[in-house]
C-alpha cells in the first residue's frame, strides 16, 4: 500500500523541483523519492571523529597528557 505525503515548496524549491523534471524527465516523485534515498545514505555515511581517526588512534604512546588542554605546549604557534 503506497501512502502520500504533502510538502510545501517556497519558489526556489519549486523552481529547483521543475528544473530537474525538464532535465531527468522523471517525475516529481521520482525525484523526491529518489533525494530522500541520497540523504538518508549520506546520514548512514555520519562518522565519529575516532571513525575518522582510523588507524592513527592510540598510535603514539609517548608525548604530554595534556598536549590539548595545556597551552604552554602552544607557544610559538599563530600569530
Amino acid at each position: 500500500m503506497k501512502r502520500y505525503i504533502h510538502a510545501r515548496l517556497g519558489t526556489a524549491d519549486r523552481a529547483a523541483l521543475e528544473e530537474l523534471k525538464t532535465r531527468t524527465g522523471q517525475t516529481e516523485s521520482e525525484i523526491v523519492r529518489r533525494g530522500l534515498r541520497l540523504v538518508a545514505r549520506e546520514e548512514r555515511r555520519r562518522r565519529s571523529a575516532l571513525d575518522l581517526a582510523g588507524p592513527s588512534v592510540g598510535r603514539f604512546k609517548k608525548g604530554p597528557r595534556d598536549l590539548s588542554t595545556n597551552r604552554r605546549h602552544l607557544e610559538g604557534f599563530g600569530g
